[in-house]
Protein backbone atom coordinates (compact mmCIF):
# COMPACT_ATOMS: atom_id res chain seq x y z
CA UNK A 1 0.00 0.00 0.00
CA UNK A 2 1.52 3.38 -0.97
CA UNK A 3 2.45 5.61 1.94
CA UNK A 4 -0.15 8.25 1.05
CA UNK A 5 -2.90 5.63 0.91
CA UNK A 6 -1.81 4.08 4.19
CA UNK A 7 -1.68 7.51 5.82
CA UNK A 8 -5.25 8.17 4.71
CA UNK A 9 -6.35 4.77 5.98
CA UNK A 10 -4.73 5.56 9.34
CA UNK A 11 -6.67 8.82 9.52
CA UNK A 12 -9.92 7.00 8.76
CA UNK A 13 -9.25 4.38 11.43
CA UNK A 14 -8.45 6.94 14.10
CA UNK A 15 -11.21 9.42 13.31
CA UNK A 16 -13.84 6.69 12.95
CA UNK A 17 -13.06 4.90 16.20
CA UNK A 18 -15.74 5.18 18.88
CA UNK A 19 -14.16 2.30 20.81
CA UNK A 20 -10.48 1.34 21.02
CA UNK A 21 -9.09 -1.99 22.22
CA UNK A 22 -5.45 -1.80 23.32
CA UNK A 23 -3.12 -4.72 23.66
CA UNK A 24 -1.10 -4.02 26.79
CA UNK A 25 2.52 -5.16 26.50
CA UNK A 26 3.79 -3.25 23.46
CA UNK A 27 1.31 -0.51 22.57
CA UNK A 28 1.06 0.79 26.14
CA UNK A 29 4.38 -0.22 27.68
CA UNK A 30 7.31 -2.62 27.52
CA UNK A 31 6.48 -4.69 30.55
CA UNK A 32 9.74 -6.62 30.73
CA UNK A 33 12.04 -3.74 29.75
CA UNK A 34 14.24 -4.16 32.86
CA UNK A 35 12.86 -7.50 34.05
CA UNK A 36 13.84 -9.66 31.06
CA UNK A 37 11.22 -12.05 29.73
CA UNK A 38 13.92 -14.66 29.17
CA UNK A 39 14.65 -14.67 32.90
CA UNK A 40 10.95 -15.11 33.64
CA UNK A 41 10.80 -18.04 31.23
CA UNK A 42 13.82 -19.62 32.95
CA UNK A 43 12.23 -19.12 36.37
CA UNK A 44 9.04 -20.79 35.19
CA UNK A 45 10.98 -23.75 33.81
CA UNK A 46 12.89 -24.00 37.09
CA UNK A 47 9.58 -24.06 38.95
CA UNK A 48 8.38 -26.86 36.68
CA UNK A 49 11.61 -28.76 37.34
CA UNK A 50 10.96 -28.48 41.07
CA UNK A 51 7.56 -30.06 40.47
CA UNK A 52 9.29 -32.96 38.70
CA UNK A 53 8.29 -31.82 35.20
CA UNK A 54 10.03 -30.41 32.14
CA UNK A 55 8.98 -28.95 28.82
CA UNK A 56 8.75 -31.29 25.81
CA UNK A 57 11.70 -31.00 23.39
CA UNK A 58 9.62 -29.26 20.73
CA UNK A 59 8.76 -26.49 23.17
CA UNK A 60 12.27 -25.70 24.37
CA UNK A 61 13.44 -23.42 21.56
CA UNK A 62 10.43 -21.10 21.43
CA UNK A 63 10.12 -21.11 25.22
CA UNK A 64 13.68 -19.88 25.70
CA UNK A 65 12.66 -16.24 25.99
CA UNK A 66 8.86 -16.17 26.04
CA UNK A 67 7.06 -16.98 29.31
CA UNK A 68 3.73 -17.08 27.48
CA UNK A 69 5.04 -19.95 25.36
CA UNK A 70 6.09 -21.83 28.51
CA UNK A 71 2.58 -21.43 29.90
CA UNK A 72 0.87 -22.44 26.66
CA UNK A 73 3.12 -25.49 26.26
CA UNK A 74 2.32 -26.79 29.74
CA UNK A 75 -1.37 -26.06 29.18
CA UNK A 76 -1.37 -28.22 26.04
CA UNK A 77 0.04 -31.14 28.02
CA UNK A 78 -2.04 -30.66 31.18
CA UNK A 79 -5.18 -28.71 30.24
CA UNK A 80 -7.34 -27.60 33.13
CA UNK A 81 -4.93 -28.96 35.75
CA UNK A 82 -3.95 -27.40 39.08
CA UNK A 83 -0.40 -27.37 37.73
CA UNK A 84 -1.38 -24.94 34.97
CA UNK A 85 -3.30 -22.76 37.42
CA UNK A 86 -0.26 -22.57 39.70
CA UNK A 87 2.11 -21.88 36.82
CA UNK A 88 -0.16 -19.10 35.59
CA UNK A 89 0.05 -17.53 39.04
CA UNK A 90 3.85 -17.84 38.94
CA UNK A 91 3.83 -15.86 35.69
CA UNK A 92 1.40 -13.30 37.10
CA UNK A 93 3.66 -12.68 40.09
CA UNK A 94 6.63 -12.10 37.77
CA UNK A 95 4.53 -9.69 35.71
CA UNK A 96 3.53 -7.76 38.82
CA UNK A 97 7.17 -7.51 39.89
CA UNK A 98 7.99 -6.11 36.46
CA UNK A 99 5.38 -3.34 36.64
CA UNK A 100 7.50 -0.77 38.54
CA UNK A 101 10.26 -0.97 35.92
CA UNK A 102 7.98 -1.18 32.87
CA UNK A 103 8.88 1.37 30.19
CA UNK A 104 5.96 3.46 28.90
CA UNK A 105 5.53 3.38 25.14
CA UNK A 106 6.28 6.86 23.78
CA UNK A 107 3.10 8.92 23.28
CA UNK A 108 0.88 6.19 24.77
CA UNK A 109 -0.10 8.16 27.88
CA UNK A 110 -1.17 11.36 26.08
CA UNK A 111 -2.87 9.29 23.38
CA UNK A 112 -4.95 7.46 25.98
CA UNK A 113 -5.87 10.70 27.76
CA UNK A 114 -6.73 12.48 24.51
CA UNK A 115 -8.93 9.67 23.24
CA UNK A 116 -10.71 9.58 26.60
CA UNK A 117 -11.22 13.35 26.57
CA UNK A 118 -12.88 13.03 23.16
CA UNK A 119 -15.41 10.58 24.57
CA UNK A 120 -13.93 7.46 22.97
CA UNK A 121 -14.31 4.39 25.17
CA UNK A 122 -11.20 2.31 25.77
CA UNK A 123 -10.53 -1.26 26.83
CA UNK A 124 -7.50 -3.48 27.42
CA UNK A 125 -7.49 -6.86 25.67
CA UNK A 126 -4.30 -8.66 26.65
CA UNK A 127 -2.74 -12.06 27.27
CA UNK A 128 -1.09 -10.61 30.37
CA UNK A 129 -2.90 -10.81 33.69
CA UNK A 130 -5.59 -8.18 34.17
CA UNK A 131 -4.03 -7.60 37.60
CA UNK A 132 -0.79 -6.64 35.89
CA UNK A 133 -2.45 -4.23 33.46
CA UNK A 134 -4.53 -2.69 36.25
CA UNK A 135 -1.46 -2.19 38.45
CA UNK A 136 0.47 -0.49 35.66
CA UNK A 137 -2.41 1.78 34.65
CA UNK A 138 -3.05 2.78 38.27
CA UNK A 139 0.60 3.73 38.65
CA UNK A 140 0.39 5.97 35.59
CA UNK A 141 -2.91 7.55 36.65
CA UNK A 142 -4.66 5.95 33.66
CA UNK A 143 -6.91 3.39 35.34
CA UNK A 144 -9.96 5.62 34.99
CA UNK A 145 -9.51 5.73 31.22
CA UNK A 146 -10.15 1.99 30.99
CA UNK A 147 -11.88 0.68 34.12
CA UNK A 148 -13.75 -1.59 34.32
CA UNK A 149 -12.90 -2.75 30.81
CA UNK A 150 -9.60 -4.56 31.40
CA UNK A 151 -9.71 -8.06 29.95
CA UNK A 152 -6.66 -10.19 30.58
CA UNK A 153 -5.56 -13.79 30.71
CA UNK A 154 -8.01 -16.19 32.33
CA UNK A 155 -7.54 -19.79 33.48
CA UNK A 156 -9.07 -20.82 30.14
CA UNK A 157 -5.73 -20.49 28.38
CA UNK A 158 -7.07 -21.83 25.09
CA UNK A 159 -8.92 -18.50 24.87
CA UNK A 160 -5.78 -16.42 24.72
CA UNK A 161 -5.14 -14.58 21.46
CA UNK A 162 -5.28 -15.37 18.55
CA UNK A 163 -8.65 -16.53 19.90
CA UNK A 164 -10.94 -13.46 19.73
CA UNK A 165 -12.41 -14.18 23.18
CA UNK A 166 -10.90 -11.16 25.01
CA UNK A 167 -11.93 -8.83 22.19
CA UNK A 168 -15.46 -10.21 22.12
CA UNK A 169 -15.70 -9.80 25.89
CA UNK A 170 -14.80 -6.14 25.53
CA UNK A 171 -17.19 -5.56 22.64
CA UNK A 172 -20.11 -7.13 24.51
CA UNK A 173 -19.40 -5.33 27.76
CA UNK A 174 -19.15 -1.92 26.10
CA UNK A 175 -22.02 -2.49 23.70
CA UNK A 176 -19.59 -1.73 20.88
CA UNK A 177 -20.15 -2.43 17.21
CA UNK A 178 -17.07 -4.09 15.73
CA UNK A 179 -17.07 -1.73 12.75
CA UNK A 180 -16.75 1.36 14.95
CA UNK A 181 -13.93 -0.19 16.98
CA UNK A 182 -10.16 -0.30 16.42
CA UNK A 183 -7.71 -2.78 17.92
CA UNK A 184 -4.14 -1.60 18.50
CA UNK A 185 -1.69 -4.49 18.76
CA UNK A 186 1.92 -5.36 18.04
CA UNK A 187 1.79 -9.09 17.27
CA UNK A 188 0.30 -11.36 14.59
CA UNK A 189 -1.90 -12.94 17.29
CA UNK A 190 -3.49 -9.51 17.87
CA UNK A 191 -4.15 -9.13 14.15
CA UNK A 192 -5.67 -12.62 13.91
CA UNK A 193 -7.92 -12.03 16.91
CA UNK A 194 -9.08 -8.70 15.47
CA UNK A 195 -9.91 -10.32 12.14
CA UNK A 196 -11.98 -13.03 13.80
CA UNK A 197 -13.82 -10.43 15.87
CA UNK A 198 -14.43 -8.28 12.79
CA UNK A 199 -12.51 -5.35 14.29
CA UNK A 200 -10.28 -3.08 12.14
CA UNK A 201 -6.63 -3.38 13.14
CA UNK A 202 -3.91 -0.79 13.69
CA UNK A 203 -0.46 -2.30 14.05
CA UNK A 204 2.20 -0.81 16.31
CA UNK A 205 5.78 -1.92 15.68
CA UNK A 206 8.72 -0.56 17.63
CA UNK A 207 11.30 -2.15 15.34
CA UNK A 208 11.84 -3.60 11.87
CA UNK A 209 11.30 -7.20 12.96
CA UNK A 210 7.91 -6.52 14.52
CA UNK A 211 6.79 -4.50 11.51
CA UNK A 212 7.88 -7.24 9.11
CA UNK A 213 5.93 -9.88 11.06
CA UNK A 214 2.77 -7.78 11.00
CA UNK A 215 3.15 -6.99 7.29
CA UNK A 216 3.72 -10.65 6.46
CA UNK A 217 0.45 -11.50 8.20
CA UNK A 218 -1.36 -8.92 6.11
CA UNK A 219 -1.57 -5.87 8.36
CA UNK A 220 -2.43 -2.91 6.12
CA UNK A 221 -1.75 -0.08 8.57
CA UNK A 222 1.33 -0.20 10.80
CA UNK A 223 2.91 2.72 12.67
CA UNK A 224 6.40 2.80 14.12
CA UNK A 225 5.35 5.46 16.64
CA UNK A 226 2.06 6.47 18.22
CA UNK A 227 2.87 10.11 17.54
CA UNK A 228 0.98 10.29 14.21
CA UNK A 229 -2.07 8.72 15.85
CA UNK A 230 -1.98 11.39 18.56
CA UNK A 231 -1.42 14.05 15.91
CA UNK A 232 -4.59 13.04 14.05
CA UNK A 233 -6.64 13.31 17.24
CA UNK A 234 -5.20 16.70 18.14
CA UNK A 235 -5.90 18.08 14.68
Amino acid sequence: MPVTEETERLRELVEGARFVLFDFDGPICRLFALHPAAEVARAMKQWLHEQGLSLPPDGEESARSDPQVVLRTVHRRHPGSDLVTELEEVLTQHELRAVPSAMPTPYADPLIRTWTARGTRLAITTDNSSRTASAYLAGRGLAGCFAPHIYGRTHELHRMKPDPYPLNRALRAMGAASGSTVMIGDAPADLCAARQAGVPFLGYARNDEKEARLREEGAEVVVRSLEPVLGILRR
